[in-house]
């Protein structure tokens, strides 16, 4: 086979959804914020959760009947239970063809949730092969694993196969923000992420920027979706804040604004969602934090007299988000727009969060489905 050296960027191959690449001993590290951002990072976790590609592909066009990727993989181990299984998919011409399951990957092993001490597992490196391809020049999207993060290191075609870039898109380009609900690491395929259903959907270029535990509007993202080229964006706020108790409502309703307003001066008339969070039993009427128990599903800390000095529960969270959708559309803001949470998993759905906080593969793309019905509707935000 004709092998192509992916730690340095080869033109004629696309990485969508990946900022870009950092040279690493054993590959190039998938990045989805970009370096100047990760510069700024106070904890090491947001940088790893940049590097698992959550809506990340490689793109090109080739008439070899087979396709392989090497690259190395790393999940995150806790307490010995074994973490969901990375998967790799192959779109062909816009049609999900295959998918395979990573076997072993490299893991960050931690002896619970909480714990700040970790082992490194080290495997080789793996490699990924779809053959069967039907001959003749085709579109391919390698969709990366959102739950592992990702060194590349070659990609290989038939030997004398073509090799060209992509057609430029003519699709709309969509970023989305948003927390592990929206990094979707529980969805077995990478194409089951709820953005992925989205877009896939709805034929438009995802930029995902769902960074499990770490959406705290951080004015980092908010330069980084300010200088994208986008069409559409959606912001899914307040599970983290709610999370770690990391925001009082006096701060968390100036953060709201100053996310938005960095967002407008680069993209002053693009539609913008602004949707709440989905149902969390355990955090509705409570603050948090929110802590993993003993049989797997997230508790919070009974701390009722907190909600009077302003801590922040998910009830409260959605009452404030919606109202400052409002005021700003009062003063002039028509493309801004707020979508209640529950709209998309909700009482009705809890069967399908077996945490207690995260949706499993059906709740996700159930999650894709309805966002993408009311997006997309005659006269909804994104058409």
């Amino acid at each position: 086979m004709t092998a192509i050296d992916l730690t340095a960027t080869d033109a004629r191959v696309r990485l969508a959804g990946i900022a870009d690449l950092t040279e690493m001993t054993r590959g190039a590290l998938t990045e989805r914020l970009p370096a100047w951002a990760r510069a700024q990072l106070v904890d090491p976790a947001i940088g790893f959760v940049s590097s698992m590609p959550s809506g990340g592909r490689l793109e090109f066009v080739t008439d070899s009947t087979a396709v392989e990727l090497e690259a190395v993989f790393t999940r995150l181990e806790y307490g010995g239970v074994t973490p969901h299984t990375a998967t790799i998919d192959l779109v062909v011409n816009g049609e999900l063809t295959a998918s395979e399951a990573l076997a072993d990957t490299d893991l960050i092993r931690f002896s619970d949730r909480t714990s700040t001490e970790f082992e490194m597992v080290h495997l080789d490196p793996s490699i990924v092969r779809f053959d069967g391809l039907a001959p003749g020049r085709k579109h391919i999207e390698i969709w990366l694993a959102q739950n592992a993060s990702t060194m590349l290191r070659e990609l290989r075609l038939d030997q004398h196969a073509s090799l060209d870039a992509p057609p430029a898109t003519q699709r709309r380009r969509w970023v989305h923000y948003g927390s592990s609900i929206s990094h979707c690491m529980e969805a077995e395929h990478p194409t089951g992420t709820w953005p992925a259903v989205v877009a896939r959907s709805a034929d438009i270029d995802l930029q995902s920027l769902g960074l499990a535990g770490q959406c705290h509007l951080d004015q980092f993202v908010a330069r980084t979706i300010r200088d994208l080229p986008v069409d559409l964006i959606s912001l899914k706020l307040g599970i983290n804040v709610v999370n770690a108790d990391s925001m009082r409502e006096r701060a968390f309703v100036p953060a709201v604004h100053g996310l938005l307003d960095t967002i407008r001066d680069g993209h002053p008339d693009t539609p913008v969602v602004v949707i709440s969070p989905i149902i969390c039993p355990a955090a509705e009427k409570h603050p948090g934090p929110t802590l993993p128990n003993d049989e797997g599903t997230f508790d919070v800390i009974e701390r009722p007299g907190e909600l009077m000095v302003g801590a922040l529960s998910l009830t409260r969270i959605r009452e404030v988000l919606e109202a400052v959708v409002e005021q700003r559309r009062e003063y002039g803001d028509q493309h801004l727009h707020y979508l209640h949470g529950h709209k998309l998993f909700g009482a009705d759905d809890v069967d399908d969060l077996p945490d207690g906080l995260h949706p499993n593969s059906a709740g996700y793309r159930r999650m894709g489905e309805r966002f993408g019905a009311w997006a997309f509707a005659d006269g909804g935000p994104f058409t």
